[in-house]
């Protein structure tokens, strides 16, 4: 298929994009200052009409903090580094096995034994090295959340056990952070945006505790399709930059559930709980 841009886009197409728009998030023009390189980078950004020079600014500017560098982690962090995200944070105490490298796209042969974060920033930093990539190799724990969180825009929940999720999500709440949260099991994928903070759902509204232990398997009990962690990490990318730069409409609100088996795609309303316990 033939590209709509080529790589000599012409300076001046890019320049009539660059011009700074009005957007709910920003009403005063603001300063640019892309280099030339920039320019090129993103250019196939920058040519968006929904996104043009503002939405590219917005995108520098913003400061998104990943939790799991795994299967989501992955695509997620290499995803937003290419889009050009200011700084991105990544939390992860593990290290690399074998047995990652079946989905874990960020890492290869030569990361085994060596810690995830360090991994996935060096891959980031190979697509772009204009962002900003900070390592936390540490378990998210109630000791460490709220300083965590408290550095970052936007909060991605990719990590694999319901213990972190709820503690990230009950953080979030708190600090008044949007979250934007994905889930993977065999053949199926979750996706959701939590902003409570604007009146939305917060994720005990969905589930308010915790499932029984042993009631739901972990991925190294019941498997799952690498390329699922592709496509839900990659949308949660996607998510991350519409909550950023303001286009199309949040995803806040619903529950989106992906089963590859079927290739069907369900987009379920979730509503807000007046008697939640963390946001009601």
């Amino acid at each position: 298929m033939a590209t709509l841009l080529q790589t000599d886009t012409p300076r001046e197409v890019l320049s009539a994009r660059l011009a700074p728009r009005q957007t709910h998030i920003i009403s005063e023009a603001m300063e640019f200052n892309f280099s030339e390189d920039e320019i090129q980078r993103y250019a196939r950004h920058i040519l968006l009409r929904e996104l043009g020079g503002t939405g590219q600014a917005l995108i520098k500017e913003a400061k998104v903090l990943i939790v799991g560098a795994g299967g989501l982690g992955s695509p997620l962090a290499l995803y937003l580094a290419a889009a050009g995200v200011g700084t991105i944070g990544l939390v992860d105490e593990d290290v690399v096995e074998l047995s990652n490298l079946q989905r874990q796209i960020a890492h290869g042969m030569s990361d085994i034994g060596r810690p995830k974060v360090s991994s996935a920033a060096e891959s980031a930093a190979r697509i772009n090295p204009l962002v900003r990539v900070v390592a936390h190799q540490e378990r998210l724990a109630a000791a460490n959340v709220a300083a965590l969180v408290a550095d970052y825009d936007i909060i991605c929940d990719g990590t694999d056990n319901f213990a972190t999720r709820f503690l990230l999500a009950d953080a979030c709440v708190a600090a008044r952070k949007t979250l934007i949260s994905a889930a993977v099991l065999r053949f199926e994928g979750q996706l959701a945006t939590f902003k409570p903070h604007e009146g939305g759902p917060c994720y005990r509204c969905l589930y308010p505790e915790p499932p029984p232990e042993g009631l739901v398997p972990a991925c190294s009990e019941a498997g799952v399709l690498g390329a699922v962690t592709g496509v839900m990490g990659t949308l949660q990318a996607t998510e991350v930059l519409k909550e950023i730069t303001g286009v199309g409409k949040s995803l806040a609100g619903y529950l989106l559930v992906w089963n590859a088996l079927d290739a069907e795609f369900r987009k379920i309303r979730l509503k807000k709980d007046p008697q939640c316990p963390v946001c009601g």
